[in-house]
């Protein structure tokens, strides 16, 4: 049999982790949003690499003047 202070001691814990679960998934949530976010900055960031090592090689070439690709 359970007493009425064990009771109210399993509600409150239970109050306090379905708090917790509730906080737990509204902070998966925003990592959700924000990983597909970075996703994106890193393929910008890829594009803004690959671009500068285009220009900075064919700056390389001018300046040793090998032909270029």
């Amino acid at each position: 049999m359970v007493s009425n202070l064990t009771q109210a001691q399993l509600n409150s814990q239970l109050a306090q982790l379905s708090s917790n679960l509730s906080d737990t998934e509204n902070l998966l949530r925003m990592t959700s949003v924000q990983a597909e976010a970075m996703r994106g900055l890193g393929s910008w960031h890829g594009g803004l690499f690959m671009a500068a090592s285009k220009v900075l090689g064919e700056e390389s070439v001018k300046e040793t003047g090998q032909p270029g690709k």
